[in-house]
C-alpha cells in the first residue's frame, strides 16, 4: 500500500518539463523545429492572407483606365492594391504596345515570381514534417541502447530502476519527433491548399487581363 502510494505521488509529480528533460540532448534540435514550423506557418500565413485579398472592382477599373487610354491611372491602381495579381496585371499594362503573347509572357513571369515568394519557407516545413519523426525515432535509438548498456552493466541485478533513464529517452522522443512532425505536416498542407487558391485567382486575373486587351481586335 505504502508503495502505491508513493508510485501515485511520483506519477502525479511528473509534469510535461520533467518528461521533456528525460528526453535528453535530442529534445533541443526538437524543439528548434518545432518553433521554427510554428513561426513560418503563422508569418506564411499572414502574407497568404494579404496576398488573397479581392478587389471586385479592380479588373473593371482596369478595363476603364485602359478603354480611356488612362494607362498612368491603371499603373497607380496597380501600385496601390499590392496584391500578386494587380503587379501581374502592372507588368502587362507596362508592355502595352507589344505583341499580346509578348504581354503574356511578361505577365506570366510575374506571375512565377509571385508563386516563389508565396512559396517561401513550405519546403522547410515539409522538410519539419519528415525529419521530426526521424529525429524522435533517432532519440528512440540511443535511449534503447542506453536501456541494454545499463542492462549489460547490472549483471544479475537488473532492475526496473537501472532501464528507467533509457527507456524513458526511447519513449519521450518518440511522442516529441510525432508531434512535431505531425504540426509541421498539417501547417505545410494547409498553406500549401492557400496558394493554391492564390494561384488559381491569379489565373483568372490574367484570364481578365488579356480579355480586356483583346476587346479592341474584337
Amino acid at each position: 500500500m505504502v508503495l502505491l502510494q508513493a508510485a501515485e505521488a511520483e506519477v502525479a509529480s511528473l509534469n510535461l518539463m520533467d518528461m521533456a528533460m528525460k528526453g535528453g540532448w535530442i529534445m533541443i534540435p526538437l524543439l528548434l523545429l518545432c518553433i521554427m514550423a510554428i513561426y513560418i506557418f503563422i508569418e506564411r500565413l499572414i502574407v497568404i492572407r494579404k496576398a488573397s485579398y479581392k478587389d471586385p472592382s479592380f479588373m473593371n477599373k482596369i478595363k476603364d483606365y485602359i478603354n480611356e487610354g488612362k494607362i498612368d491611372a491603371a499603373l497607380t491602381l496597380c501600385k496601390n492594391t499590392d496584391t500578386p495579381y494587380s503587379r501581374m496585371v502592372e507588368k502587362g499594362i507596362e508592355r502595352l504596345g507589344r505583341p499580346m503573347n509578348d504581354v503574356l509572357v511578361a505577365v506570366e513571369n510575374v506571375g512565377n515570381i509571385e508563386v516563389g515568394k508565396l512559396e517561401r519557407g513550405l519546403s522547410l516545413l515539409a522538410t519539419t514534417a519528415g525529419g521530426g519523426p526521424m529525429i524522435g525515432f533517432l532519440g528512440t535509438v540511443i535511449g534503447m541502447i542506453q536501456a541494454f548498456f545499463n542492462m549489460a552493466n547490472a549483471g544479475n541485478n537488473v532492475d526496473v530502476t537501472s532501464l528507467a533513464d533509457g527507456i524513458y529517452t526511447a519513449m519521450v522522443t518518440t511522442v516529441a519527433g510525432l508531434i512535431v512532425g505531425i504540426i509541421a505536416f498539417f501547417a505545410y498542407n494547409y498553406l500549401t491548399s492557400k496558394v493554391d487558391t492564390v494561384v488559381n485567382n491569379m489565373e483568372a486575373r490574367t484570364l481578365e487581363f488579356m480579355d480586356i486587351l483583346n476587346e479592341p481586335a474584337n
